[in-house]
């Protein structure tokens, strides 16, 4: 009996002393470390960077036309869609009552400088007194003033161009009798196509005015060169992006204000 007790308490010994050298044996979990002069994964770029750019092509003048007097219009001599030169009459109003105007304030100025100029004989003379020769000046001013006030109007009876360019939209028709202020035309001047869009911040670094690059217009399906003519002064904090301007760099007849493209810019 005493042999097997001593034999068990031999193998428990012997199991236990197995599973502690086992247990010092086996290998701690080792840190991966890195090695130096291994490539780091790069930042993600700004979602600016990451999307398309999107462009539109835009005149680099245009204005609307409005009326500064209450008038009929006789006739609008450009055609929508048609071209005009710098000074070319662009809408002639009926003026037929400003004109009358004019003539009765011309009359009355003629009538007061006569007054004035026998007055002053008269003065000459002592035969009038300084009251009625002040008078007699004073009417002269005033129609005079009046006369200034009639031609302004009758000079407001026809709209010249302001700049060269085409009539976008006709907002009125001939006949049509119109209020003071009231648009009539819609004109632009087309004779540089300019393109406005938002580019990375970070190409700040970079961008400069003069830059070239191409655009890919939808409508053509073809590729114009372009260059850069302004830069923002302001850099959206949210969007990191900054706003640009841009030119079609020489004449392409099939390019029409209103067309939109692709921006294709290559960072260096």
């Amino acid at each position: 009996m005493t042999n097997l007790v001593g034999a068990g308490w031999l193998a428990c010994s012997l199991v236990l002393a197995g599973a502690v050298q086992a247990q010092t044996a086996a290998p701690s979990p080792v840190k991966p470390q890195a090695t130096p002069g291994a490539a780091v994964a790069p930042l993600p770029k700004p979602a600016m960077e990451r999307q398309e750019i999107r462009a539109q092509l835009l005149p680099r003048r245009y204005t609307t036309v409005a009326a500064e007097i209450g008038a009929k219009i006789n006739r609008l001599p450009i055609a929508e869609g048609n071209a005009f030169r710098t000074g070319q009459l662009l809408v002639s109003f009926d003026c037929t009552l400003q004109q009358a105007q004019l003539q009765k304030a011309q009359a009355e100025l003629d009538g007061a400088e006569q007054t004035l100029k026998s007055n002053q004989r008269l003065a000459e003379l002592n035969s009038v007194g300084q009251l009625e020769l002040d008078l007699s000046h004073a009417a002269v001013g005033k129609a005079k003033a009046e006369v200034g006030a009639n031609r302004a109007v009758l000079n407001k009876c026809g709209v010249a161009a302001p700049f060269s360019g085409r009539v976008a939209e006709q907002k009125v028709r001939e006949q049509q009798y119109v209020q003071p202020g009231q648009a009539l035309l819609d004109i632009i001047d087309d004779s540089v196509l300019e393109l406005e869009f938002l580019v990375p911040s970070s190409w700040l670094s970079w961008l400069r005015v003069g830059g070239k690059f191409q655009v890919q217009i939808d409508e053509t399906r073809k590729s114009y060169p372009a260059k850069f003519i302004r830069i923002g002064a302001r850099v959206d904090p949210v969007s990191q992006s900054v706003k640009v301007t841009a030119a079609i760099d020489g004449k392409f007849s099939e390019l029409i204000a209103g067309m939109s493209g692709r921006v294709q810019v290559t960072p260096p």
